[in-house]
């Protein structure tokens, strides 16, 4: 018999960064896939925030 597999507690939900319009778009589709129990969507978004690089609109 193999021994027990430890799992960790899922990670906190990604905050959106301040004044990114992408992950305002993100939070929305978020709670939209939350909303409909698209526990992948859900995820799907949390690594899109997650792994954007954050512009903000304004001088670069």
């Amino acid at each position: 018999m193999d021994s027990p597999v430890n799992l960790s507690l899922p990670c906190n939900p990604p905050e959106p960064a301040k004044g990114c319009d992408v992950c305002v778009a993100l939070v929305g589709q978020r709670q939209g896939a939350r909303d409909r129990g698209d526990l992948s969507g859900v995820t799907d978004a949390d690594v899109e925030i997650r792994n954007h690089p954050h512009r903000t609109r304004g001088p670069r």
